[in-house]
């Protein structure tokens, strides 16, 4: 691995790849019990704890980097990324911590961010850093897994019936300028990028483009051109959705300092 400078730098940037992970996941985990039938309920269950633990491995080098970075400090673990953070300490991206919406909503959403992460993955296998190019390596098959589900419901519903159709054109529509933000770089990222450690996002968004443009087109709805686009989440700035979801998820935790399972 290359030696930074700035050792925290690259913490950052794992503990964001694992708030994305654990932020999405956490999302889907909402859907077991409430999915259209049994075995999509059985399929978003296991599709969250794919990206639960995808959050595991990326805060776990997190917690490693931390420990050796500051040896006197009481050492970290993956929990103290997870559960003892506030949302202004998350820097997931916000299309992550959206509200499922209904069923559309949450297909849209899945195709675009599965799309994105395929790309992500496949270029971060060749991170000079060798736990980063471990963990894509070992998601990689899940993560293409994914894109294939979720490409075959937007088909099913964007050339389905006329309400399902509109509906998904409606989550497109509404879910489409949350897209423009995961293709940006800050000053960290790019000190990594630099480095040959992180993925160039903005090379990314070519070819994503021209993925979702045909799923999209295959399935009867329309590329949006509004060109309104909200940031702010690897800044710690969020809707007012995370905070709940926070909330939720980190209760049990909360509740019982200490508590192992």
């Amino acid at each position: 691995m290359t030696k930074l400078n700035n050792t925290q730098d690259l913490i950052t940037y794992v503990a964001r790849l694992g708030d994305d992970a654990i932020v999405f996941g956490h999302r889907i985990s909402e859907w077991v019990s409430h999915a259209p039938f049994l075995e999509e309920d059985i399929a978003l269950g296991n599709v969250a704890l794919d990206f639960i633990g995808h959050a595991q491995m990326y805060y776990s080098y997190a917690a490693k980097l931390s420990n050796e970075e500051n040896t006197n400090a009481t050492p970290m673990t993956e929990d103290d990324f997870a559960y003892l953070r506030n949302e202004r300490e998350f820097q997931n991206h916000l299309i992550n911590e959206l509200p499922n919406g209904n069923f559309a909503d949450s297909v849209v959403r899945q195709v675009l961010i599965d799309l994105y992460n395929k790309l992500y993955v496949d270029a971060l296998k060749k991170s000079k850093d060798k736990t980063l190019a471990a963990i894509a390596e070992k998601s990689s098959k899940e993560i293409l897994y994914h894109c294939r589900r979720s490409q075959e419901w937007m088909l099913r519903l964007g050339d389905g019936t006329d309400e399902s159709h509109q509906k998904m054109q409606t989550a497109l529509d509404n879910i489409w300028g949350y897209t423009h933000e995961i293709f940006e770089l800050d000053d960290t990222e790019q000190c990594l990028v630099d480095a040959g450690i992180a993925v160039d996002s903005t090379v990314l968004k070519t070819q994503w483009l021209q993925n979702v443009t045909a799923i999209v087109e295959q399935a009867t709805l329309s590329i949006p051109t509004d060109k309104w686009a909200v940031r702010g989440g690897r800044e710690g700035y969020h809707t007012e959705n995370l905070g709940h979801l926070l909330t939720e998820m980190q209760f049990v935790h909360r509740s019982f300092p200490g508590a192992k399972w």
